[in-house]
């Protein structure tokens, strides 16, 4: 782990302590309020929205309060420090903790997205985005996001084995120049700053908000996992193993509940109904049309984002492994599989027969 990732870790967990009590009021003594921090705020986890705005967490007998930690640091030091009970983060989170030596080892407990959820967006772009391949960003610049994370790590490994180009600064010799010292949430902002750079990444809906409001300079040109030939355990719900031992019922009524959001939204894909996915976004994100989240959920829907079986594979885990790897990030170190995943809650809820009304 880098020196970078142990000093953000430890002053996160002490600022997310200090105003846990502030954010997530006192709701430690009641084991039905869930304190649920997300990396970011997407429509690629639709399952979980669904799930708190058709009830179904209530129909669980839980209460959520949910939190934008603004990047998977941010909402794994909340974890750490007991500000959340549970986070929605990339698996590399929990590998980097557990490398720290953290005694109550935070656990992978249930995947939600099966593949990377960001799609090109390019400046000025004048070619047929049907016909775009990795090639055209040779002697090109990309924003990725930050180094460690898992947009930035997924987005090199597709440039340099899936396309057989090389990532570095010097774009005279044909690299593909990939930044990699932007936050997530400053993406957009610095991508419409720096018109040096043809390309950035960005997430649903905000790449759709971003090329409407553009007057044409912006176009969504591909999603990443277009040129990923495996599946990627992109984002899970993690927790501490204290959480999973103590509070295992709340455990599985928390994952029954995303099950069955993630049924809802597979029954009006089956339907042909997605404006009825829209609406029951549209609660989760004020300020966007029904008519935009159904073009993000589409895209999502293309991609199949999200994964029925909330159990992570061990096949899954190794290709996170070769990702983070490739990026030059020194992942595993005794950190295995079986230390980062715990299916047992999973495994559980996959058995249940849900049904959607």
């Amino acid at each position: 782990m880098n020196i970078f990732k142990k000093i953000s870790l430890a002053v996160l967990a002490l600022v997310a302590c200090s105003f846990s009590v502030v954010f997530f009021g006192c709701s430690k003594s009641d084991p039905n309020v869930i304190n649920l921090s997300e990396v970011t705020h997407s429509t690629f986890y639709a399952p979980l929205y669904v799930a708190i705005n058709k009830g179904y967490f209530k129909d669980e007998g839980l209460t959520i309060n949910l939190s934008n930690g603004g990047g998977s640091n941010n909402s794994m030091s909340a974890l750490v420090s007991d500000a959340a009970n549970i986070v929605l983060v990339g698996p590399e989170t929990v590998v980097y903790t557990q490398q720290e030596g953290i005694k109550d080892k935070p656990m992978v407990i249930g995947q939600l997205t099966q593949t990377d959820g960001a799609f090109i967006v390019a400046r000025n772009y004048t070619g047929n985005p049907e016909n775009f391949t990795l090639d055209e960003l040779k002697g090109e610049s990309i924003i990725g996001g930050r180094e460690g994370g898992l947009p930035a790590m997924t987005l090199q490994y597709v440039i340099e084995k899936g396309a057989n180009l090389t990532t570095g600064t010097n774009k005279a010799e044909g690299n593909v120049d990939l930044i990699s010292n932007v936050e997530f949430n400053a993406i957009g902002s610095t991508f419409v700053s720096r018109t040096d750079v043809k390309y950035c990444t960005l997430f649903e809906p905000t790449a759709t908000q971003f090329v409407n409001e553009s007057n044409g300079d912006y176009k969504l040109i591909a999603p990443v996992s277009k040129f990923l030939t495996e599946k990627v355990p992109y984002t899970c719900f993690v927790t501490k193993e204290s959480f999973v031992k103590n509070h295992s019922e709340q455990a599985e009524k928390f994952l029954t509940a995303v099950a069955k959001g993630y049924k809802f939204l597979e029954k009006c894909v089956e339907e042909n109904q997605l404006d009825k996915a829209a609406e029951a976004l549209l609660p989760s994100f004020n300020g966007m049309t029904k008519e935009e989240l159904g073009i993000a959920i589409k895209a999502y829907v293309n991609i199949n984002a999200w994964t029925a079986n909330p159990a992570m594979a061990q096949a899954s885990y190794n290709k996170l492994i070769d990702i983070t790897a490739n990026a030059g990030k020194i992942l595993g170190n005794g950190v295995t599989y079986a230390s980062v995943v715990d299916n047992t809650i999973a495994n559980i809820v996959n058995t249940k027969v849900i049904t959607i009304e």
